[in-house]
């Protein structure tokens, strides 16, 4: 049992000491009420967002900080571009 918590330990103690992080590619799930399904906010969603930010001249403020208004918004400007997921 010692040596399976040892592990995890010793690499968490190498990975702060020496500077490196782990980036959690798929992000976190965002739910659109609105179409009834689920986003994974990552580097795609963002690009998305940054473009809805852009073209709807708004201020680039976190997506889970807007009203509810704004977000249904976002969310029927994304759900316009055929390739949304």
């Amino acid at each position: 049992m010692r040596v399976t918590t040892l592990g995890p330990a010793i690499l968490f103690a190498v990975l702060l000491t020496t500077g490196c992080a782990v980036r959690v590619s798929s992000g976190y799930r965002v739910y659109d009420p609105y179409y009834r399904d689920y986003h994974v906010w990552n580097d795609g969603e963002v690009a998305y967002y940054s473009q809805w930010v852009t073209e709807n001249h708004r201020e680039n403020r976190d997506f889970r900080k807007l009203s509810k208004a704004d977000q249904k918004q976002y969310w029927d400007w994304r759900h316009s571009h055929t390739d949304h997921k």
